[in-house]
Order: C-alpha cells, then sequence, then structure tokens
C-alpha cells in the first residue's frame, strides 16, 4: 500500500499563508500541516482550521529560529540574542552547543500546550521550522520525549541527509531503537523554491513507493510586507497554484496512492 501525508509548514506564519493552507487542503491534495505557535495570531487561525478544514491535520512546527519565545526570557537565556529574540538560522548553528535542554524543552513545550489550548487536542506530529530540531541529537532526543509525552508521531527527515542534521544522523540508529516514534518511512524535500514546479512534483508522486511517504510543502498566499520579510515568499503562491492543479490529484489517483495524515500512523 502506497499512503502519502502532504503537509504545509508555516501554519500561522500569516493569517494570509494560513488562509492558503487551507485552500490546498479543500481545494488541494494537501492533508496536513504544523502550526508556529510562537506567532499570536496563529491561535485564530486554528480556530478557524478547525471549522473550515476539520479533516486537516494540525501539528506544532516547533520554533527556534524565528520571533521570540513564549517562555519567559529569563527562563530560555540560552535560547534568544540580546534582543530576546531567537537566534537566526546560522547563529543558531553557532550556538548548538550552548544551548540549554532544558530551556529548549520548556520553549517547546510551551509551544505544544499553546496549541492544545487553541485546538482542544493534541497534534498529529512535531516537525520544526527550519528543521532545527534536528541540528543536534540532544535537539533531536529533545523532540523525541516530547513526542513520547504527548503521545504524537514525528517528521523523519533522515532519508535524505543534508549537512546540518550529518551529526544527527549518526545517532538515529540508537536513538530509534529507544524512542520508536511513529514516522513516515520516507521525506521528500524537492518540492522547494526552483524545485517547486508541477513538473517536479509529478516526478516524485511517480517515486512515491510500498509505505507511508511525506511530501514537505510551503503553499500560501502573500502580501507586499511579507515579500519584504521574508526571502521564500512568491514561491507560496506558486506552490499553492501547483498543489491545487487538477492534475496533482490525477496523478495521486492513477498511482493508487492513499492521501492521509499523520494521525493515521
Amino acid at each position: 500500500m502506497k499512503r502519502l501525508i502532504i503537509n504545509s509548514d508555516d501554519y500561522g506564519r500569516t493569517p494570509d499563508i494560513s488562509r492558503g493552507i487551507r485552500e490546498a487542503h479543500l481545494r488541494g491534495v494537501v492533508t496536513s500541516t504544523t502550526c508556529m505557535m510562537n506567532i499570536p495570531t496563529t491561535t485564530d487561525d486554528i480556530t478557524v482550521a478547525l471549522t473550515e478544514t476539520p479533516d486537516l491535520g494540525l501539528g506544532v512546527h516547533l520554533v527556534l529560529t524565528m520571533g521570540g519565545p513564549i517562555s519567559p526570557l529569563d527562563l530560555v537565556a540560552s535560547l534568544v540574542d540580546e534582543n530576546g529574540n531567537f537566534f537566526k538560522y546560522t547563529p543558531l548553528l553557532e550556538h548548538v552547543s550552548s544551548l540549554n535542554m532544558d530551556e529548549v524543552k520548556r520553549e517547546w513545550r510551551a509551544q505544544i500546550e499553546r496549541f492544545v489550548q487553541a485546538a482542544g487536542r493534541k497534534p498529529t506530529h512535531l516537525d520544526s521550522h527550519h528543521h532545527s530540531s534536528y541540528f543536534s541529537p540532544s535537539l533531536f532526543r529533545g523532540m523525541l520525549e516530547l513526542a513520547v509525552e504527548y503521545d504524537c508521531a514525528i517528521r523523519y527527515p533522515f532519508t535524505e541527509v543534508s549537512p546540518e542534521i550529518e551529526e544527527t544522523n549518526k545517532q538515529v540508529p540508537a536513538l530509534m531503537q529507544e524512542f520508536d516514534p511513529r514516522r513516515p518511512d520516507r521525506f521528500f524535500v524537492d518540492f522547494y523554491d526552483e524545485g517547486a514546479t508541477l513538473e517536479q512534483l509529478l516526478s516524485i508522486l511517480d517515486n512515491v513507493g510500498e509505505g507511508t511517504s511525506e511530501i514537505m510543502c510551503h503553499p500560501g498566499y502573500v502580501d507586499k510586507a511579507f515579500v519584504e520579510e521574508s526571502v521564500y515568499n512568491v514561491q507560496r503562491e506558486r506552490e499553492l497554484k501547483i498543489l491545487t492543479d487538477p492534475s496533482t490529484k490525477e496523478a495521486i489517483k492513477s498511482q493508487g496512492i492513499d492521501l492521509i495524515t499523520f494521525a493515521d500512523l
């Protein structure tokens, strides 16, 4: 059996991005999304999703690289810069060894608890913004411990190893044996930026094999302010168009692929 989760990252990033993700589910093939809980408007976006898209899987997109923490700054001092904001992507990589894991788990738990309060249920799974929860074996262990605590699945990105998670990859066999989390068998990261084309998505669908796979995506609507703020901007509307293209649904049907969410694992 071929089972596929098509998960959109960044729910709550802006209300327009959230609206685009819901549309990608209602009119297209997105089955799941993960919520950025350190953004104040995300709780309102979750309320809308529970009404408009009740079948959309909702997980938590653990954040360490954008905005600020939910927790009081004095309780997560190792996670923030001099302005009280999370380190950006590259600075976080440079500070990984000095992160206090008790503080990381305190902040991540606060993000998960905010989701539970907004959604009235536990998340379907955990993943992370910029894959930061995989930057070190300690961070990955922290996420695994929280997945056990909240009895949910995780994203499993180790089928296509990037340099940022190479060190963590060495520890994966032991950690998988210890925790055995619910997770897909394969992770497709190719549908992104210049690779976010209809041809690329159809090629990925052609290569979905037996078992469970996850395709990561980032659809959404963007305005001028977001274009000026984020480097990944207009690409989101292109992704939305592709994910709602009738040929995408047809390819999934012709390949005999069952669309599921992390809750089905």
